[in-house]
């Protein structure tokens, strides 16, 4: 049997990155950089490179098992303005009407500075809908310029009909359609429309390039499904793409994350995926990068994307100078002055190099430091240069540059400030870290990392410019990603399919939790997902009323594990880390065929030092050695599937806070074979014991369950 390949293509918006990945080892065999074709489209460079990657490595089309690409096409599209006129057709009735005539009219919205996106809109009594009134609605929009027809109902998440009608008489009538409903199915009919409508604008575009996309990796003789980076981290099948492009927004920042949890094994800590000109900064805890709803042109939407920060602090930040102090690193880099970075040319090319300040962009203070040679060529001092010069940047790392040239460069900026030059990279240093601790410290904060076991992971090819300085100088842990300046594409090349659907509903029945979990596994499965892969998580969102599930599935071949399998002393030894104590006092009572349940007893002290407090700590720990739950005084149990009807309730009972007001419930997480069921926040018993019994319901009577309980 012939060797199965992956292949993961990353579009940015200088260079598109191609990974050739063995689907068995999951070893990296080739890496192929080319210019992103923006003139040609980004579609023709997507095959140029596929088309040179196969030549190259002597690999046939027919070998290949699995083909993702992550853009930032649908991003770009919006940045630029460059998106198509959308209608927006409401409808309503009774006393809800003009509520919902005002709140599916959003008007234009303001992409970025002087870009807007236009939006027309019609609106129809649900008691005049026929195919008559929608196709003079239709008409009037498409005379107005609308290319995408929007159907935005006030309960379609209810009943769809509606909507339905009208994307049935807009394809009709040659226009592209879209609903609100097929967007989200949460109530909220302004944020509703609003992301339907952004969706829409996507489409004709999107469209065009995943046709051409498709029919070319046709063409190359691969039968693979293509699949297409989510913003949430996950891969969906390119028809999804036609009917959701609003998935891919801010996707180009997923791929590095993926990479990291899947090549990296990362359990908490922070990813930072720093370029040439901005930094990328995410957060993994418990295994899982955390998700939130995005916002574009400062507008709220139900697309759920990751929770990035992006910095302009990277290896190509300019220095800027004023009244005889650096003021700051970047925002502008290099890249964007059209200047060569210092410490990346021979010291040869440097001669009596001459101190000189300008304006990056028009609109900027003449404050950016750069030196000109005698030859008059310029060199911009940066942030990379400033880290080789104090020998931060790794041995053999990729933005390891010329520490001579740099010091040459530097030298002009050093006399100026009077000062040495390596005092004057340290405040630039201390300053770019300054800046990107500020963030770490929020998200830190926000998520509840444990800050002794944080780790901070760099990706892209300026990792290793200041995270391994950030983490020395704030004592984190810290590593480069291998492979740095690709692991956005490696992420794309291993990535999982992933689906979320959200649902207004207050006090969810075992009938509603049932149906969303199976509508979720659905649609997962039409994302490209093998059905016996398919990992479901429901939760209830008590104080907002959204029974939330999120399906998470492999695609075509991956369906082994990732990495190597993590020895029992390795395992210990993360345990302890993550749990704070020596090696030899935990203990490890609890194991399925995945996951490991490591346990120990912590003594706290108290009042003035004299009250002693016992704390019952746990993780639970996969076979890749990566750390899926931990937490403090928690209860961990075991018993036999045939039992759990009678354990579960009791053990539920015991941990759960009564109150004259209510009974809250204590968090539940249950491991079983290769699974991990969380349980937690679904608000009620019967809840969660119908979600068990049906995850459960599978197993053999005897098969051991292991329940972790907390408060």
């Amino acid at each position: 049997m012939s060797k199965k390949w992956r292949i993961g293509i990353d579009v940015g918006g200088t260079f598109t990155d191609a990974v050739l990945i063995d689907n068995e080892t999951y070893e990296l065999k080739a890496k192929l950089k080319i210019p992103t074709t923006h003139s040609e489209g980004v579609a023709v460079g997507i095959v140029r490179i596929l088309r040179q990657l196969l030549q190259e490595n002597s690999i046939s089309p027919k070998d290949v098992c699995f083909i993702a690409h992550g853009t930032t096409q649908a991003t770009n599209a919006l940045l630029e303005g460059d998106v198509a006129t959308v209608g927006v057709i409401g409808v309503g009735s009774g006393l809800d009407a003009l509520k919902a005539k005002n709140d599916t009219d959003v008007g234009d919205i303001e992409l970025a500075p002087g870009k807007f996106l236009k939006q027309h809109h019609c609106f129809i009594n649900s008691k005049d809908l026929t195919e008559e009134t929608i196709s003079a609605s239709v008409d009037r929009l498409k005379d107005q310029g609308c290319a995408v027809i929007v159907a935005s109902g006030a309960y379609s998440i209810e009943d769809p009909a509606e909507e339905l009608e009208i994307i049935r008489v807009a394809q009709s009538r040659g226009l592209y359609a879209t609903g609100g409903h097929e967007i989200s199915q949460l109530y909220g009919l302004k944020i509703r429309t609003r992301t339907a409508v952004i969706n829409g604008s996507l489409i004709p575009k999107m469209m065009e390039t995943a046709n051409y996309t498709e029919q070319a990796i046709r063409d190359t003789g691969i039968t693979s499904n293509l699949m297409i980076m989510r913003c949430d981290g996950g891969v969906m099948d390119i028809d999804e793409v036609r009917k959701r492009p609003i998935l891919t927004l801010l996707s180009g920042l997923a791929g590095g994350v993926a990479g990291a949890l899947m090549y990296e094994k990362v359990s908490e800590g922070l990813f930072f995926e720093i370029g040439g000109t901005s930094a990328d900064i995410s957060v993994v805890k418990d295994g899982r990068v955390m998700i939130k709803n995005a916002q574009v042109g400062g507008h709220k939407t139900y697309l759920k994307s990751l929770d990035v920060r992006t910095l302009g602090i990277a290896g190509g930040s300019m220095i800027r100078v004023a009244d005889g102090e650096i003021i700051d690193v970047g925002p502008r880099s290099c890249h964007i002055a059209g200047l060569n970075y210092e410490c990346f040319t021979g010291a040869e090319n440097i001669v009596n190099p001459v101190l000189r300040f300008i304006r990056p962009c028009p609109t900027d203070m003449e404050d950016y430091a750069i030196v000109q040679g005698e030859d008059g060529r310029q060199f911009a001092l940066t942030l990379a240069g400033a880290a080789n010069i104090l020998g931060a940047v790794p041995e053999g790392d990729y933005a390891r540059g010329f520490r001579e040239s740099a010091v040459r460069a530097w030298q002009p900026l050093a006399a100026y400030l009077n000062a040495s030059v390596e005092e004057v990279a340290k405040r630039v240093l201390d300053l770019a870290a300054y800046k990107l601790l500020l963030v770490a410290n929020e998200l830190i904060d926000v998520y509840g990392l444990d800050r002794d076991f944080v780790e901070l992971v760099g990706g892209g090819g300026s990792a290793g410019v200041i995270v391994p300085y950030l983490g020395q100088r704030e004592g984190f842990k810290w590593r480069i990603a291998r492979n740095a300046p690709y692991i956005s594409t490696i992420g794309v090349a291993l990535a999982m399919v992933r689906e979320q659907i959200e649902r207004s509903v207050v006090n969810p029945t075992e009938e509603d939790v049932v149906k969303i979990r199976r509508e979720v596994l659905e649609a997962a499965v039409r994302a490209g997902a093998l059905p016996e892969t398919v990992d479901i998580a429901v939760e209830v969102d008590t104080q907002r009323n959204i029974l939330r599930a999120t399906a998470t599935g492999s695609t075509e071949m991956r369906s082994r594990d990732l990495t190597a399998t993590a020895s029992p002393g390795e395992m210990l030894a993360t345990a302890a880390e993550a749990l704070g104590v020596p090696p030899e006092s935990i203990k490890v009572n609890h194991k399925t065929s995945r996951y490991s349940v490591f346990e120990a007893t912590a003594v706290k002290k108290g009042f003035l030092g004299l009250i002693k407090k016992k704390e019952a700590l746990c993780c639970v720990i996969d076979r890749e050695g990566v750390v899926r739950l931990k937490k403090k005084n928690a209860g961990v149990y075991s018993f036999a599937r045939e039992d759990a009807a009678a354990q579960l309730p009791r053990i539920l009972d015991e941990w759960t806070e009564y109150s004259e007001a209510n009974a809250i419930l204590p968090s539940l997480y249950v491991f079983y074979g290769e699974k991990m069921l969380d349980l937690s926040g679904l608000g009620t018993l019967d809840n969660i014991l119908s979600i068990f019994a049906v995850e459960t319901k599978h197993l053999e009577p005897q098969e051991t369950i292991i329940a972790v309980v907390s408060r």
